[in-house]
């Protein structure tokens, strides 16, 4: 399986770009206001997403950042089969990662491609 060659984060509401490679929406909840044809995502990816009760306890607050993230972490290492499939699915390819969150650099998108980028 190979690598991304690199892991990107978008808002959903960044336009596409040709340079994204295979963009994947990894929220549990579909986000309000966007039509699928415009998100131009290749896959959703829920499972991949924080548990709810995780994200509720987040609630998007940079003071519990680090606690989010690495409780996060600990979430995906319960799942290496989802991880492992997008990876495959991922082909190589840049991998981009969409998110909602009006926050750029606290959000499960990010949190995910630290995951991913630290070899798990």
């Amino acid at each position: 399986m190979k690598q991304p060659s690199r892991i990107q984060c978008k808002r959903v509401q960044d336009p596409a770009e040709p340079s994204d490679g295979y963009r994947v929406l990894v929220d549990r909840i579909w986000p309000r206001g966007i039509k699928k044809e415009a998100l131009k995502a290749d896959d959703w990816r829920k499972n991949l997403a924080p548990s709810t009760e995780l994200r509720k306890w987040f609630g998007h607050d940079p003071a519990r950042w680090a606690a989010f993230y690495q409780k996060f972490h600990a979430e995906l290492r319960q799942r290496p089969e989802q991880v492992d499939s997008l990876l495959a699915a991922c082909d190589g390819r840049v991998l981009t990662l969409l998110f909602a969150a009006r926050d750029r650099e606290h959000n499960n998108a990010v949190a995910l491609r630290m995951f991913l980028l630290d070899g798990r």
